[in-house]
């Protein structure tokens, strides 16, 4: 069977800490707690601070405390340490003992240091009032609130990286105001994506040239993007064969070849 400092030592050693850190945790000087686990349970302190020290490093530990104590009581440590012997007390007078009584006259009984004059028997004691003992917090529950607050943030870490490569990018354009068909007050087109899709779309000059850019962000699916269309139009996508352009009402594909990101759209008809 374990000892009490056997049972000390091996949980301590269990959660991988050493003396000075449990002592740091426990605000209880490293030296008692190395005589703890040693069986030396003779620190020159009173049995109530021997007592409140040893159960309050069992429950650091994760031990049993009233365990530890019971058998720290078994080993007749537990009990009040045997204080001097009282001092006699004869005719009123400490350390005076009492003279020989005549023969056949009864000899009383000395009284006890502390005890009552009036009824004789012991006085009660009264309560120490000696301060609670110190606890730290549980280096235990720190571990266990750095671990979840690392797994969180790894996880929102992973959902960044897979958010980005799902849109196409690191760090995709800020997608920019779409001039509406009613606000230009001129011919339109719609842009409707079957997936996410990012897509620009700019005018061309009279030179043949890039011109203003019309249309600058990501499409989702289901959502429909209303771009001016003054005249022909350079439109730009990341996945072509994503993107559907609607015109007049009627869903066309972009119609490019394979490995090709831009096309050109007409300028619409004059009536």
């Amino acid at each position: 069977m374990q000892t009490i400092g056997e049972r000390l030592e091996e949980a301590r050693k269990k959660k991988g800490i050493s003396i000075r850190e449990a002592a740091d945790a426990t605000k209880i000087r490293g030296d008692y707690l190395q005589k703890f686990e040693g069986n030396q349970f003779d620190i020159a302190l009173s049995e109530i601070y021997v007592r409140g020290f040893l159960r309050n490093y069992a429950s650091f530990l994760k031990l049993p405390t009233d365990r530890i104590i019971n058998d720290y009581t078994a080993l007749g440590r537990g009990e009040t340490r045997a204080s001097r012997p009282p001092v006699r007390e004869g005719y009123g007078r400490t350390g005076i003992a009492p003279t020989a009584a005549e023969p056949g006259e009864p000899v009383a009984a000395p009284a006890e240091v502390g005890a009552d004059p009036a009824t004789g028997r012991p006085a009660p004691r009264k309560r120490s009032s000696a301060p609670a003992l110190p606890s730290g917090p549980d280096p235990a529950l720190i571990f266990r609130a750095v671990k979840i607050g690392g797994v969180v943030l790894v996880g929102l870490v992973l959902l960044w990286i897979i958010k980005s490569l799902f849109w196409g990018g690191s760090t995709p354009a800020a997608p920019t105001t779409t001039k509406s068909a009613s606000a230009t007050r001129g011919p339109a087109f719609g842009l409707v994506a079957l997936k996410p899709v990012q897509v620009t779309v700019r005018k061309k000059t009279p030179t043949g040239g890039e011109g203003e850019i019309l249309f600058s962000g990501i499409v989702a699916p289901g959502d429909t993007k209303i771009v001016p269309r003054p005249g022909a139009v350079f439109i730009e996508a990341s996945a072509p064969e994503n993107l559907l352009l609607e015109i007049n009402g009627a869903r066309f594909p972009m119609g490019l070849r394979a490995g090709e990101h831009r096309g050109e759209l007409p300028a619409p008809p004059t009536s």
